[in-house]
C-alpha cells in the first residue's frame, strides 16, 4: 500500500495536515536535542518513509543520522530527497521488528507516523529498547485521539470523511487513505502508549500532545 502511494506521499502529508506536519517534526527534533547533540551520538529513525523526520533531526543536530524503512519505493524517495538537499545522512532497508543493529548501540531511535503500522507493538518497543544504549532514548511521534469532545468530533469528521476523499483524488488510491483513519482509531491513546513503553522497560516516560492532541510525542529512556 505504501509503495503505491510513495510518489504522492509528501504532497499528501503536507496537504492533508495543512502543512502542520512540518511543525510537528521540527518541534520533536527540538525536544530531542539533548540526545541528538551528544558527542558522537548515533541516531536512527525507523519507519523513515521519505525522510522528513530524518532531515529535521539532521538539521537540529547539524550532523548525519541514519534512517531505515521496510518499503523500498519510500526509501528511493528518501534517497532522492537527501541527495537534493545535500544531506550527509544515509538510509537502509530493514524490518523495524528485526533491525540489523547491535544491542546497546544507539543514543536515540525515533519513529514518526510509522510505529502504528507495525504488526506487533510490543515487539517493536522491545526492539527499540534493545538497540538503545543505557542513558539513550526512544521517541515515537504518532497520531493520537484528541481529548477534547468538540475538537475531537471535528477531527473525527475530517479524518473519516474529508481526508479519505482528498487522499483518493490526489493519490488515486482510495484504500490507502481509508486505512489512515482506521489505523489511528485502533492505535493506543497517548496514556496507553506511555504505559506500553513503561511495560517494555523504558524509564522516565513522558509525552506531550500537539495541535489539540491530533498527534503526541512520546519519549522514554533506557
Amino acid at each position: 500500500m505504501f509503495a503505491r502511494v510513495a510518489g504522492r506521499y509528501d504532497l499528501l502529508n503536507h496537504l492533508l495536515s495543512l502543512n502542520v506536519d512540518r511543525y510537528w517534526r521540527a518541534r520533536s527534533a527540538r525536544r530531542l536535542a539533548p540526545y541528538l547533540n551528544r558527542p558522537g551520538a548515533r541516531v536512527l529513525d525507523i519507519c523513515c518513509g521519505t525522510g522528513d523526520l530524518l532531515l529535521a533531526l539532521e538539521a537540529e543536530r547539524r550532523g548525519p543520522v541514519f534512517g531505515s524503512d521496510f518499503c523500498h519505493p519510500m526509501l528511493l524517495g528518501a534517497r532522492r530527497k537527501l541527495a537534493r538537499k545535500g544531506s550527509r545522512s544515509a538510509v537502509f532497508e530493514s524490518d523495524a521488528l528485526e533491525l540489523p543493529v547491535p544491542d546497546n548501540s544507539l543514543d536515540l531511535i525515533t519513529a514518526a507516523f510509522g510505529f502504528r503500522n507495525l504488526a506487533n507493538y510490543e515487539k517493536g518497543l522491545a526492539e527499540m529498547r534493545r538497540v538503545v544504549k543505557t542513558g539513550g532514548a526512544a521517541a515515537i511521534l504518532e497520531f493520537s485521539q484528541p481529548p477534547g469532545r468538540v475538537f475531537g468530533g471535528l477531527y473525527d469528521f475530517y479524518s473519516r470523511r474529508v481526508l479519505p476523499a482528498i487522499g483518493a483524488v490526489v493519490s488515486g488510491d482510495s484504500s490507502a487513505y481509508r486505512y489512515l483513519p482506521e489505523s489511528v482509531a485502533k492505535f493506543p491513546g497517548a496514556e496507553d502508549l506511555a504505559e506500553a513503553m513503561r511495560r517494555a522497560g523504558f524509564a522516565a516516560v513522558r509525552f506531550e500532545r500537539m495541535t489539540g492532541g491530533i498527534v503526541a510525542l512520546h519519549i522514554g529512556e533506557k
